[in-house]
């Protein structure tokens, strides 16, 4: 098996999953082979980060009425000091907050000067990580949907042990868990504007479903620990520009548009980025239509190259390059940068902005992409400036839609399960249809298909259009 399953097989995460009471002799059984078969230092499940997961998950199981036996006891010790000499500084970002994360846990639940220390060490780390991690709207460093829920969560269980000893007088971390429900607060609102109307993450950067807690999960539990409901809070609006992690997303009767207008991630910390600069995602009457790749693999394999890469995305590819130079596993080399973002709500609700990734070229090509958002139509216009390369826009259908189009391919409509339509016309430009493939969970992979439009003279446009009465009186009837 590759790291990623082995990684899993080593976090124990079953412990505190649904249902896990009912299983609780086996867990038992599963914790002592596991020390039994595991000895210290040896093999993946040593390694930093599943130590870091495996401590806070014997940790909630402990502190949610069941008892550690002595072995477990003193090998969550041994664990806890192994970690604590490994901190992954080297890695950082989440890594290092999982890291940090673990020593907290301990240095409440253990009593005495060690335990102390671990907890001291933790807050000093959560101190300078959260203001770096959680961007001031909310958002995740690394703009990924999926490792945003996974912090959040983070958030929220170090919320949830604060309330677990209410009565530790340490000054330090006292001050920290102070200022964790406004964070959470905005982290919240992030996650909800990143949603489809379906109730899940869109796909941008590393993302799959189903590995961090759902967002109706995750906002159940904010709700168990007393925290405001976000209903409570505001309401949507047509419009909402998260700017320092760089999403915006559209509302507009039936339709929702999140557009990716973002850096792919911090400078220092590419791994988790995909060349999907400029690309978005489109729901209409609340289900997706077009999807950006997913996230199937990691590891450094081809597939893992061409899932990150700039073709898998709703996004203009030129000299058929990547936007961003992403190769092995998580690595970034040359980087797009967002510039030149203009917003114009007067007729509809319009966005525009450029990137320079493809200025690495010879002459400098530089994409700029048009979206204008109204109540039954959808235009997305690109241009490429900066000599005459062979640049193709990109559209992903979810594989739930049926494609019907013209002979030329210069129109069509994508027929939903429930028989509403999605219209197109290309513009400028021409079209065609390719098999592809969506990856929303790791391991999974799911046949679709895409609409390549060629750009003519650097130019194209397309229209998508509905008829939101037709979709009104069919779902009446």
């Amino acid at each position: 098996m590759d790291k990623l399953w082995r990684y899993n097989l080593h976090y124990f995460d079953d412990l505190n999953a649904s249902e896990a009471a009912r299983r609780l002799d086996w867990h038992r059984v599963l914790m002592e082979r596991w020390i039994a078969e595991n000895p210290a230092g040896a093999g993946t499940g040593w390694e930093p980060y599943p130590t870091s997961l495996r401590i806070v998950n014997w940790i909630k199981w402990a502190l949610s009425g069941r008892s550690l036996s002595e072995t477990a006891l003193q090998s969550l010790a041994v664990q806890v000091r192994w970690l604590n000499r490994r901190l992954e500084y080297h890695l950082l970002g989440n890594h290092l907050f999982a890291n940090a994360k673990a020593l907290v846990f301990a240095g409440l639940f253990f009593e005495g000067a060690e335990a102390a220390g671990w907890l001291e060490r933790g807050c000093a780390i959560l101190e300078r990580e959260v203001p770096e991690q959680i961007l001031e709207d909310g958002g995740h460093f690394e703009r990924s949907t999926m490792y945003h829920a996974l912090a959040l969560e983070d958030m929220l269980d170090l919320l949830n042990l604060s309330c677990s000893f209410p009565g530790n007088g340490r000054a330090r971390w006292q001050a920290f868990a102070a200022v964790l429900p406004e964070r959470i607060d905005l982290m919240r609102r992030w996650l909800a504007s990143m949603c489809h109307p379906d109730g899940d993450i869109a796909l941008f950067n590393d993302a799959a479903l189903a590995v961090a807690p759902s967002p109706r999960e995750i906002e159940a539990y904010a709700l168990r620990l007393g925290l405001s409901s976000l209903c409570d809070q505001a309401t949507r609006h047509a419009k909402t520009w998260l700017a320092e992690s760089g999403y915006i997303r559209l509302d507009a009767g039936a339709a929702v548009a999140l557009l990716d207008v973002a850096p792919v991630g911090p400078d220092y910390l590419p791994g988790h980025a995909h060349a999907d600069t400029l690309s978005f995602e489109l729901s209409l009457y609340g289900r997706r239509v077009l999807v950006n790749s997913g996230t199937s693999v990691y590891g450094t394999g081809a597939e893992r190259v061409r899932q990150r890469s700039t073709s898998a995305h709703n996004t203009v590819v030129v000299a058929n390059e990547n936007s961003s130079e992403v190769w092995s596993g998580f690595r970034v080399a040359r980087r797009a940068r967002p510039f030149g973002l203009m917003f114009d709500d007067n007729d509809g609700l319009k966005v525009s902005c450029a990137h320079d990734g493809y200025q690495r070229l010879s002459e400098s090509p530089t994409h700029r992409r048009n979206w204008e958002l109204r109540r039954n139509e959808f235009l997305v216009s690109d241009s490429v400036t900066g000599g005459n390369y062979r640049s193709e826009a990109n559209f992903h259908f979810h594989p739930d839609v049926v494609l019907e189009e013209d002979e030329t391919c210069s129109s069509g409509q994508a027929v939903f399960p429930d028989g509403n339509k999605l219209y197109w016309k290309i513009e400028v430009g021409t079209g065609r249809l390719e098999p592809s493939t969506w990856h929303p969970e790791f391991g999974l992979n799911q046949p679709t298909t895409r609409l390549v439009i060629s750009l003519v003279k650097g130019e194209s446009t397309i229209r998508f259009s509905w008829d939101e009465k037709i979709a009104l009186e069919r779902s009446e009837r």
